[in-house]
Parts: C-alpha cells; structure tokens; sequence
C-alpha cells in the first residue's frame, strides 16, 4: 500500500489494516506481514484492484 502511494507510513498501514483490512485474492486479510507473490490481486476499498508485478 506504500507502494503505491494510497497509505504513506508504515504506522498508518498498521492501523488501516487491523480496522479495515484488504482483500488478497478475494479473502479479508488483517496481517501486516503477509507475503504477497506475483499475480496475487488486491482490492482497497478507497483504492481499487492491483495485480502484484515481478520486479
């Protein structure tokens, strides 16, 4: 979510996902460290859909 600029700080990520959580490949997901691999899809409420890249 830093990333791609919709959160700014790691302390504000923390927050938004313990309140709110995201969707990775379509199930909620509270965890901060969850490893995300190339072609998992995120949903942000505010945000909308991304497809994680290779780098």
């Amino acid at each position: 979510m830093k990333l791609i600029n919709v959160l700014v700080s790691g302390g504000m990520v923390k927050a938004y996902l313990q309140d709110v959580g995201v969707l990775v490949n379509g199930e909620r997901e509270h965890r901060r460290g969850r490893k995300l691999y190339p072609g998992d899809v995120g949903e942000l409420e505010e945000a909308g859909r991304f497809i994680v890249a290779s780098d």
